[in-house]
């Protein structure tokens, strides 16, 4: 298992555009991986989960990994939140 907390730059948060880019982002890995915000935990695969946790701009998530690849999932779905989803 791989955790690591990163803070949500772009100002909106995970609203619906780039949620689906985290999405897409953690569907090209096979581990299992989740969402944590507060005491909260979704599937980071699952749009309605991510849309749920109502992520804004400036909050702190956790992304948890578990399985073949979980390093790289999760650096990769850190870097993709830290340059904000390239909007």
């Amino acid at each position: 298992m791989y955790v690591k907390d990163v803070v949500v730059q772009n100002q909106v948060g995970l609203h619906a555009r780039p949620a689906t880019f985290f999405i897409q982002k953690a569907n090209e890995y096979k581990s299992s991986i989740w969402v944590e915000k507060e005491e909260r935990r979704v599937n980071a695969k699952s749009l309605l989960g991510v849309l749920s946790l109502g992520i804004v701009g400036g909050t702190t998530i956790r992304v948890i990994a578990d399985g073949a690849d979980e390093e790289q999932a999760v650096e990769g779905l850190i870097s993709l939140v830290q340059f904000g989803f390239a909007e």
